[in-house]
């Protein structure tokens, strides 16, 4: 597979990554299955559906300004601008990030790690946080500590 500008990536490495992206994207059903096992009865549904609303709202999050934030080009140290918000780099070829494959492949795999960062936080907050306060509070939290390298 080539990129529009000539540079050449490696379908073995991409299929690697999209393969990894995969497994790790597993990973937030596997926890809240676990953490559901850890809860009283009565807590079991709460705490899958915290670590499942997780993967809805910190996608969009991530597809609309997070990777640009936490990976696009620096405003300042640490901090990415609004430039490749709404995922509009396209097939551009950075191979500070991505040398060998697509930079959108890059940005699904970071995606699902920012999907399990605020799941792990269910674990502490079930039965003590109704769902509409966490779900606020996972978007500003993946906002604000996902782009900090």
């Amino acid at each position: 597979m080539n990129s529009t500008n000539g540079n050449s990536y490696d379908s073995g490495d991409n299929a690697w990554m999209m393969t990894s992206t995969v497994l790790v994207l597993l990973m937030t059903p596997a926890l809240a299955f676990f953490y559901g096992g850890l809860v009283e009865r009565k807590n079991i549904l709460n705490q899958l559906f915290l670590s499942f609303i997780c993967m809805g709202i910190v996608f969009v999050q991530w597809v609309l300004f997070g990777f640009s934030f936490a990976f696009g080009p620096p405003v300042s140290p640490g901090f990415g601008s609004f430039d490749w918000a709404v995922l509009r780099f396209g097939e551009l070829y950075n191979p500070n990030y991505s040398p060998t494959y697509p930079l959108l492949t890059y940005c699904a795999y970071q995606g699902t790690f920012a999907v399990i960062t605020p799941a792990l936080i269910s674990g502490a907050i079930v039965g003590r946080m109704k769902i509409i306060p966490y779900m606020i509070f996972i978007f500003i939290w993946s906002t604000v500590d996902r782009p900090i390298p």
